[in-house]
C-alpha cells in the first residue's frame, strides 16, 4: 500500500509498486479505452454511415447487375447454388472489418500527432495491455458494424440459419483482430496522417480484390494461376473464409490457424514496433521525429 500526502493527510491508494495493478484495475483501464473508442465512434456519425454504404452498394448495385453473369456452383459451404449476393456477403463483412480496422489505424495516427497516444502510452499499466485494450475496442466497435449490416441484408433476402448470426460471432472477433493488429502495425510506420491515405490504398484494395470475397478461388485458379496463388498468400483470403464457413455453422480449419498466426504475428510486432525501447518510434525519436 502507498500514501501520498494531500496537505496534512496521508491518503492512501490501492497501487502496490512490487505487485503492480490488480486484475479490477486492469479492467477498469480497459473499460475507460472502450468507453473512449465508443464514444468516439457515435460522435462520428458519417463514419458509421460511411461503413454502411460501401458495403450495401456492393450488394443492392453489383451483385444485381451481375447475378445472371456471375453464377456460383455448389462449392463449401453450400450444399445447393446460392445467388450471388449470398455468396459476396461473407467477403462484404470481411470489408466492414477490414475498413474499420485501418480507420482504427488511422485514429492512432491522429491521436500520435495530437498527443493523445503519448499521454496513453506513458501511463504505468503495461504498454502491451493498452495497444491490445485499444484493439479490442475497434474490434468490438466493427463486429456492431457487420451486424447491422447483415440485418439489413436480411431483408434483402440474405438469410443464412438463424444459429449463424450467433455462431459467426467468434470468426468476425478473430478476423477482425487479425485486421486491426495488421492496421496497428502499418500505424506505427506511417510519420504522418498526410501518409496515411496512400499507405492504405496499397494494403485495403489489393487484399481486398485478390481474396475470394467477390469471386470464388476455383473461378480466380482457371482465369489467372498467378493471382490465385497470391490469394492463397493474402491472409484477407483466410479471414473471408472462416467467416464463410462459420455463418453456416462450419469451421475452416485451415483459415482458423492461418488468421489466429496472422494475428499473433501483427499484434506481436505491433507491440514491439510501439516499444520505445527497441520498436520503430524509438528510432523516429532518435531522428527528431514525433510519437
Amino acid at each position: 500500500m502507498m500514501t501520498f500526502q494531500r496537505g496534512s493527510r496521508a491518503i492512501p491508494t490501492d497501487l502496490d509498486p512490487d505487485r503492480g495493478f490488480s486484475f479490477g484495475q486492469h479492467l477498469i483501464c480497459l473499460k475507460g479505452i472502450l468507453y473512449r473508442e465508443s464514444l468516439r465512434f457515435l460522435n462520428q456519425r458519417e463514419r458509421f454511415i460511411s461503413s454502411l454504404v460501401r458495403p450495401l452498394l456492393w450488394l443492392f448495385v453489383f451483385a444485381a447487375g451481375f447475378r445472371q453473369v456471375l453464377g456460383v456452383s455448389i462449392i463449401p459451404p453450400y450444399k445447393t447454388y446460392v445467388l450471388y449476393e449470398v455468396y459476396i456477403t461473407p467477403g462484404l463483412c470481411g470489408m466492414i472489418l477490414l475498413f474499420s480496422g485501418m480507420q482504427s489505424s488511422l485514429s492512432m495516427v491522429y491521436d500520435r500527432e495530437m498527443g493523445n497516444m503519448r499521454t496513453l502510452l506513458v501511463s504505468p499499466f503495461p504498454r502491451w495491455f493498452l495497444l491490445a485494450s485499444k484493439l479490442l475496442a475497434g474490434v468490438a466497435v466493427s463486429i456492431m458494424q457487420v451486424y447491422v449490416f447483415l440485418a439489413v441484408a436480411w431483408f434483402w433476402g440474405v438469410k443464412p440459419p438463424p444459429i449463424g448470426y450467433l455462431l459467426v460471432l467468434p470468426a468476425l472477433f478473430l478476423s477482425g483482430m487479425m485486421l486491426c493488429s495488421l492496421g496497428m502495425l502499418l500505424s506505427s510506420m506511417i510519420k504522418q496522417l498526410e501518409n496515411f491515405a496512400g499507405v492504405m490504398n496499397f494494403v485495403i484494395f489489393p487484399m481486398y480484390f485478390a481474396s475470394p470475397a467477390l469471386y470464388p478461388l476455383w473461378r480466380i485458379q482457371e482465369s489467372s494461376p498467378i493471382l490465385h496463388k497470391i490469394c492463397l498468400v493474402n491472409p484477407f483470403t483466410y479471414a473471408v473464409e472462416l467467416v464463410r464457413f462459420a455463418i453456416y455453422g462450419q469451421i475452416d480449419w485451415v483459415s482458423l490457424a492461418v488468421v489466429i498466426g496472422c494475428t499473433v504475428l501483427f499484434l506481436g510486432s505491433a507491440i514491439l514496433a510501439y516499444d520505445p525501447s527497441n520498436g520503430l518510434l524509438s528510432r523516429r525519436q532518435d531522428t527528431g521525429g514525433n510519437i
